[in-house]
């Protein structure tokens, strides 16, 4: 079955959102008001389970609906040269008392094409299904092939990489080695990056997208090892390095690059300065993900840094089982400090920072646009829901974007590749 160290990170999580639902119906946006969009960049972001979408001025907001029976999330993976998005949704399962654990990887998922423009999609993958859960992690290029995260009936999981159809199917990994997930494909699309779990921690690899020549990264039986990115130039491999043994809601990490040959493993950051669980909103409402650093354009890296003694709102309770994947309580009154969006040059160590709250607030989830030239993230009070929020590269003109339907929070922000 799924490790003790899985049921406390989503399987899903570096796919940055979900609810990304298919047809969509547009908020008074006029044609016009898209091409602007399109050309100042767009974004999606995630609210009371819909996904909506909106232009980075603030304009042109949708929200989408997703019309296939029985599914009850969609959430968008990756992106064809043209435009069009690989989807991933999961069935409506009731879980009849079962911890996430005993149920979750037995999920049916659908993998589809989908045209954002018309709102149509296809199923893929369909062919020679080897288990009921699907994760799509990466298209390959060519785009002709996908690799793809198969869960087994088991619990345990492991790479492939097949055509789109589901057919002429390639193991990269298997079973025993560990729980793979967290890939990234190296700039050059030659090799990817992955976390493993389990064996007997979060370990970092990277191989040919082929599976061959795999080597080590990073991997400590006392560090958890979370989160893959490549550098812009593809000389780097981004992650952070969790003391998970003393923390065990996994709240904080440390910033690490190694050098894809496995030849170096650099820790950029001291203190488990990184808000690495984000976990966030009030007693009615609340959401949690993994928050992982990013690479700007320029090569420095957007991460989120803790006030000293900061405290979240939320807080895990390893006391007991930890049966619904959030295992936390709601303490307010013991919340303290914030967070703030800093920029890290991983070649001197220098740290920029971008926002700055007064009093203290929580930012987080920062994404850089392709063009470098503006960065979204998100904001909340300590116990209450986010908001999006988008500024310049340099930290300026930062102002609010959307609190998402009804204003009950507005997460996982993603630019659109075009």
């Amino acid at each position: 079955m799924i490790s003790n160290l899985i049921q406390r990170r989503e399987f899903l999580e570096l796919f940055a959102l979900s609810f990304f639902p298919a047809a969509c119906r547009a908020a008074g946006v006029q044609p016009a008001a898209r091409q602007q969009g399109v050309k100042q960049g767009r974004f999606f972001f995630t609210s009371q389970g819909k996904t909506g979408m909106m232009n980075a001025d603030g304009t042109g907001l949708r929200y989408l609906d997703f019309d296939v029976p029985n599914q009850a999330s969609v959430q968008p993976v990756d992106f064809f040269a043209d435009g069009r998005v690989i989807l991933l949704s999961l069935e409506k399962v009731n879980p009849n008392g079962r911890s996430f654990s005993e149920y979750y990887h037995k999920t049916p998922t659908h993998i589809w094409i989908y045209h954002l423009e018309n709102g149509s999609y296809t199923e893929i993958l369909k062919e020679q299904r080897i288990a009921p859960f699907y994760a799509p992690c990466a298209i390959v290029p060519g785009e002709q092939r996908m690799i793809v995260q198969v869960i087994l009936l088991n619990g345990q999981a492991t790479l492939y990489s097949m055509d789109l159809d589901g057919t002429h199917q390639q193991q990269i990994t298997r079973p025993e080695e560990g729980f793979p997930y967290g890939l990234s494909l190296s700039p050059d699309g030659k090799r990817m990056a992955f976390h493993s779990a389990g064996n007997p921690t979060y370990r970092v690899f990277c191989c040919n997208i082929d599976g061959s020549g795999r080597v080590l990264v990073a991997g400590d039986p006392d560090h958890l090892y979370f989160g893959t990115s490549w550098s812009p130039d593809g000389k780097w491999i981004l992650y952070q390095d969790c003391a998970y043994k003393t923390d065990k809601g996994h709240d904080w990490s440390d910033i690490c690059i190694g050098n894809p040959d496995g030849s170096e493993n650099r820790v950029l950051t001291t203190g488990h300065s990184q808000w690495f669980a984000a976990a966030y909103g009030d007693s009615q409402h609340h959401g949690d993900g993994s928050n992982v650093p990013q690479w700007a354009p320029d090569g420095r890296i957007l991460y989120t840094r803790k006030l000293p003694g900061s405290q979240p709102a939320w807080q895990f309770q390893p006391q007991r089982p930890d049966t619904d994947h959030f295992n936390r309580d709601y303490k307010p009154e013991q919340a303290r400090g914030g967070t703030e969006i800093c920029l890290l040059n991983p070649k001197d160590g220098s740290v920029t920072r971008l926002t700055h709250n007064d009093p203290p607030q929580w930012d987080f989830r920062a994404r850089s646009a392709p063009s470098g030239n503006r960065i979204l993230f998100c904001r909340a009070r300590a116990g209450g829901l986010p908001a999006i929020w988008i500024m310049d590269s340099d930290g300026k003109n930062q102002r609010l974007l959307t609190r998402g339907l009804d204003n009950q929070g507005a997460d996982f922000p993603r630019w659109l590749p075009r």
